[in-house]
């Protein structure tokens, strides 16, 4: 099987199909993943992709996937969104807290992160910094070193809007946020 050479990479992308809102156009995914038919507690995610030398990265992807309120992963519910970075590398997704899925893992979210000069996607997870007990369990988490995981976890705000989750993506260098394989 032939390997891949340094001249293969995830992107560049066409802007217009992977995130047309950022161009003024309808988006194909949208970063808000909730209506007003929507269960749970309301929360937004957000943060800033930063590359090794913590420089915001301006084009990069960032897409989620969760389970809803009640760890139900449902087929054709809105728990898929994507997000283009903005000029200072920040992304936000407008969605509902997801609980537990019921195999042990505590709420989380996946999260992939594409972006310019990658050989592949980045594959991570959102765990909330509140959800300690559940944390303590999960079974994904205890794989990642202990001295790591805080990477992972998202700090909670509350604020008159709502609760917001921090989440910032390092994607190497000091303090890199952990990535799996899949």
């Amino acid at each position: 099987m032939l390997k891949q050479t340094p001249s293969q990479t995830v992107g560049p992308y066409f802007a217009y199909a992977w995130t047309p809102e950022l161009y003024g156009r309808r988006p194909l995914l949208s970063n808000v993943l909730t209506t007003t038919d929507t269960v749970g507690e309301r929360i937004r995610v957000e943060g800033v992709v930063t590359d090794g030398e913590g420089a915001p990265i301006r084009d990069c992807v960032v897409e989620i996937w969760q389970a809803d309120a009640q760890g139900r992963v449902q087929p054709g519910a809105a728990g898929f969104g994507r997000c283009g970075t903005t000029e200072e590398g920040l992304y936000r997704f407008d969605t509902v807290k997801p609980g537990a899925t019921g195999d042990g893992e505590a709420p989380h979210i996946a999260v992939t992160v594409f972006a310019r000069g990658m050989l592949a996607h980045a594959f991570t997870r959102v765990y909330f910094a509140d959800e300690e007990r559940a944390n303590a369990e999960d079974p994904t988490l205890a794989l990642v070193p202990e001295d790591r995981r805080s990477s992972l976890i998202a700090s909670r705000a509350d604020t008159p809007g709502g609760a917001v989750y921090r989440f910032d993506i390092r994607l190497q260098g000091d303090r890199e946020t952990v990535f799996f394989d899949l």
